[in-house]
């Protein structure tokens, strides 16, 4: 049986309560992180930035009077490219231990706590943001039915497919329905790697025929780990950068991408029309809650740094989220409203 220790980083003061800081330099500082534990110890250089939709340096988070996600959420993957099962359950463990069957059977920290925090938001009638969170019916496509490059529009188009296909087609559900759309790392992407490694927004009717949230993430493996899998690989930029961590499910690309879809489904389920939780003042490139906390993954985190998280004492690969199965992950904090900073599950101080 594996012995979690922790994994040292520097600590930074938090930010001011009120006005939200974002700590992620654009340029990443060579770093040093130990850790020490009873299978030896493991050296990982934690800095670089995940670039995602919509941040800012300064923001005030704000409702906007729109709807969240306060009924039940199913997410609906669609695998376009090639993927392996062991890939897909990965992925798959991940979205089940959101709302696990028995949470008690999953230690702590958990992801169902993770996902606590973003229950935290609420609606204009008060109510909270769904606890439930089901993997709903999937859909496969394998034959690359856009091709090999995709658009944000063809993105649509791949989902249209999918809800209108002839056989298994997925439910449109406009409530709580999510759509995720997951491309295999021989796919390009518009704006993948130089600006983002996920994103959401809502489908057009005149391409859909429905308006429903969606999320895109690609598996960024064979194209820039370094920037979209980080920590797990290392960016070629950082000078003197030590190697990379290890992933905690064996994966590079497929790791790296559960923190980017936890990231957009807590978006996705608090902004899911891009009129509800958000900072600044054009919808078009909101910071959401999510954005405000993109690269902390525990205490002390913030510039350079991740924070606090745990290490497997058998595989070296660090984590700060258990999830069903004895899987475990490493997924970004999210900001908590009540709070005003950046929380998560395996914070020291709670």
């Amino acid at each position: 049986m594996s012995s979690p220790v922790l994994l040292l980083v520097l600590f930074l003061t938090p930010a001011a309560v009120v006005v939200a800081w974002r700590p992620w330099p654009q340029t990443v500082l060579n770093t040093t992180t130990i850790t020490t534990g009873k299978d030896g110890g493991v050296a990982m250089d934690f800095g670089a930035s995940k670039k995602y939709e919509g941040s800012s340096e300064f923001v005030h988070l704000r409702y906007h009077m729109g709807p969240v996600l306060t009924a039940n959420i199913t997410v609906h993957p669609i695998w376009y490219g090639a993927w392996t099962p062991a890939q897909k359950h990965i992925l798959r463990a991940f979205l089940h231990s959101i709302s696990p069957p028995d949470p008690a059977a999953v230690p702590s920290p958990s992801v169902s706590a993770w996902w606590r925090t973003v229950q935290l938001y609420t609606d204009q009638t008060g109510a909270n943001i769904s606890r439930n969170v089901l993997l709903g019916a999937e859909k496969n496509d394998r034959r690359y039915s856009h091709g090999k490059f995709l658009t944000r529009l063809s993105i649509q188009s791949v989902i249209r497919a999918a809800v209108t296909a002839r056989t298994r087609p997925l439910p449109v559900n406009p409530r709580g329905g999510l759509y995720l759309l997951l491309t295999s790392s021989d796919v390009a992407v518009q704006d993948f790697c130089g600006q983002v490694c996920g994103f959401h927004y809502f489908t057009f009717p005149s391409i859909v025929g429905y308006t429903l949230p969606y999320a895109w993430v690609g598996n960024s493996a064979a194209r820039c780990p370094g920037i979209c899998a980080y920590p797990f690989a290392v960016p070629d930029y950082i000078p003197g950068a030590r190697s990379a961590g290890r992933p905690p499910n064996g994966d590079v690309g497929v790791d790296g991408m559960v923190s980017v879809v936890a990231h957009e489904l807590a978006e996705m389920a608090s902004n899911p029309l891009v009129n509800a939780w958000y900072a600044g003042g054009d919808p078009s490139f909101p910071t959401e809650i999510a954005d405000l906390c993109e690269g902390i993954y525990g205490t002390g985190g913030g510039g350079a740094y991740t924070g606090q998280l745990l290490v497997d004492g058998r595989s070296g690969a660090a984590y700060n989220v258990n999830g069903v199965g004895g899987r475990k992950f490493l997924v970004q904090w999210i900001w908590n409203p009540f709070l005003n900073y950046c929380s998560g599950p395996n914070a020291l101080d709670q």
